[in-house]
């Protein structure tokens, strides 16, 4: 059994993202531009809007964060979208999710402009990565992908079975498994005996939300475990959707939560904010 150490390889990319950023500005006399929405006050999104504030200064990017009250309108809140697409400083657009519930959160993603849309969900981008053509490929998914080819873990071929069908990861995820020719399930909520599906994967990537939800008797000799969830448990630990004390054992590859997927995260964000000023420099050429 292999951890498959996610906090290591996010400096190695954070590292390459700030020569990145050196670079652009040593070309252009700009640097790349991250700008966040917030709205209300709930912690684990401040705490992830700090993270990546953080991350943003380490790799010399200039950042905002518009933080906004939970009551907010709509109409407020488009219309700060509308002006940061048109702000030339600004290269990537994130909108914390989730939004009060008032708000239409598909409304609000389909207002970024795509060239700024650095999570990928603009369906534009989304379209791009289900036609297998370059976009911007949501943060998580693409950071397991990163992951998996650091270690060198080829996909094509292997069995795999996602487990959680949301627009955030588990739908972008089974499709870049597909594009890298891997042989996909998806299961959810409503699959009926998950543990058969998970049986025959040589890859189980879970983001559910459920703490524990692949046990033991899930998982296959040899198997590769991506744990995406990320839970906090009755005595404050930060655990994932995976038994990891019992399923480890049984596998080759295991992340672990923390340490994981989670740092991949945010250096696929910054990755993808590079990418967006390397091309608005180049269109500004």
């Amino acid at each position: 059994m292999q951890i498959l150490d996610g906090k290591a390889l996010a400096q190695k990319i954070e590292e390459k993202v700030s020569v990145g950023a050196r670079e652009l500005k040593a070309l252009t006399g700009r640097v790349p531009g991250l700008a966040v929405i917030l709205v209300g006050h709930d912690p684990a999104s401040q705490a992830y809007v700090g993270m990546k504030k953080k991350a943003c200064d380490r790799a010399g990017f200039y950042s905002v964060t518009h933080e906004m009250p939970e009551d907010i309108s709509q109409e407020a809140i488009i219309k700060t979208i509308e002006m940061m697409n048109q702000n030339p400083n600004i290269d990537g657009i994130l909108i914390q999710l989730p939004l009060p519930k008032h708000i239409d959160t598909t409304k609000i993603l389909e207002v970024v402009a795509p060239s700024k849309d650095v999570d990928g969900f603009h369906p534009y981008n989304v379209g791009r990565l289900a036609t297998g053509l370059d976009g911007f490929v949501p943060c998580t998914p693409l950071g397991v992908m990163e992951l998996l080819a650091e270690y060198s873990i080829d996909v094509k071929g292997k069995n795999c079975c996602v487990v959680g069908a949301s627009n955030i990861v588990g739908k972008p995820m089974a499709a870049l498994l597909l594009n890298a020719n891997a042989t996909v399930e998806i299961c959810h909520i409503f699959t009926d005996d998950l543990a058969k599906h998970t049986r025959n994967a040589d890859i189980i990537l879970v983001g559910a939300g459920v703490i524990n939800l692949i046990k033991e008797d899930m998982v296959k000799e040899g198997a590769i475990i991506i744990d995406i969830g990320i839970n906090r448990a009755s005595d404050g630990r930060l655990v994932g959707d995976v038994d990891y004390d019992a399923v480890a054992p049984k596998t080759s590859y295991i992340t672990p939560v923390p340490g994981g997927v989670g740092p991949m995260t945010i250096a696929m964000l910054l990755s993808n904010t590079l990418k967006a000023a390397q091309i608005h420099a180049e269109e500004a050429r």
